[in-house]
This record gives structure tokens, sequence and C-alpha cells, in this order.
């Protein structure tokens, strides 16, 4: 059985970001059927109709590509102001355009949204869910995932500290290539 490649699209552009750091995890947490890889969403500019022309910016080509290649995405988010930040609403935005070009269209993903506070995220969770229905992005429904008081979550390497969070997050990638091969 040949690997899945799975496109993670992390929703904070901060160098040490707690998402960035769950993203790196995913790599030893992830059944050895998932080969997991980074899609940069920083450097694309903000979706503007004018610039969806014949040579649209090289950034969004890239990422298009990124994920069309990609048998599932996996969306990790931080929670900004009860939503998603604007960073990873464009990256959406972006791949799914130009109209009836969308790169989201049937492809099997999951979200995984962390904080610092209590609830993990789920304003965010819920916000990009309900984004990428309207794309039609077959998104994972069940386990859900919101990550609280990511803070202590790490150690100085980055490495997940908490054996309970690995085997959560480690059940969560079982039940995403269960979803993968379901709607791949």
């Amino acid at each position: 059985m040949s690997q899945k490649q799975i496109g993670v699209i992390v929703g904070s552009l901060r160098k040490g970001s707690f998402t960035g750091m769950m993203a790196h995890a995913l790599q030893e947490l992830s059944p050895p059927s998932l080969k997991i890889s980074n899609i940069e969403i920083g450097a694309m500019p903000h979706y503007n109709q004018d610039l969806e022309t014949d040579s649209p910016p090289a950034s969004w080509t890239q990422f298009r590509k990124q994920v069309l290649a990609s048998n599932g995405i996996l969306f990790i988010t931080p929670e900004y102001n009860r939503g998603v930040p604007g960073v990873l609403k464009n990256a959406v935005d972006v791949g799914s355009r130009p109209w009836g070009k969308s790169v989201w269209a049937g492809k099997p993903g999951a979200v995984i949204s962390m904080s610092p506070g209590a609830l993990g995220g789920i304003a965010a969770n819920h916000h990009l869910r309900q984004t990428l229905v309207g794309v039609g992005l077959a998104t994972m429904a069940h386990p859900e995932a919101y990550l609280p008081a990511v803070g202590g979550m790490f150690d100085e390497s980055g490495k997940l500290k908490s054996a309970e969070t690995r085997e959560f997050i480690t059940a969560f990638m079982r039940a995403f290539e269960a979803w993968i091969n379901k709607n791949g």
C-alpha cells in the first residue's frame, strides 16, 4: 500500500507557534500510511480577482498544485477573536478560485484547533468547518479536535509532553486515515 500524501495547513505564521509544533508532532504520531507535508500559506497575497489572470501569482499556483497533489488536507488553526486567522481564510479563498476550479472540491479534510484558553479554539474550529463546507471539502465530523491550554503542551524542544494528548492525536490521525480511505 502506497503512502497517502497529507497536506498540512498551519493557520499561524509565528515562528514558535503551537500550531506549527503540532504539525511537526504529526510526523511522529500519524500512521505510516500517511506522509505529512506542510503547505505554506504565508507568502500568498490576499485574494483579489483582478490577479486571477492567465498568470496568477506564483505562490497561488504553487499552493493550488500542492493541495491538488494531496490525498487529504489537515488544517491546524489557532483561534483569533473567535474565528480563524486571516491568513488561513485567505488560503481557503485562493484555493476555491477561479470559479469552478476549486482545489477543495471533494477532497477529504480535518481540523485541529488549539488555544491557550480552556475551550481549545472551538469557535475557530467551527468557523473553519463552516467555510470548508462552502468550498466542498469533505470535512471529517468525528472525532473533533479542540486542544486547550497549549501553553504547557510542548517541551522546550517543541515535543508534546502529555501522553494523553499524544494518544488522542494518534487516535485522531487513525480516524483521519480511515476518513481518507473512505472519501479519497
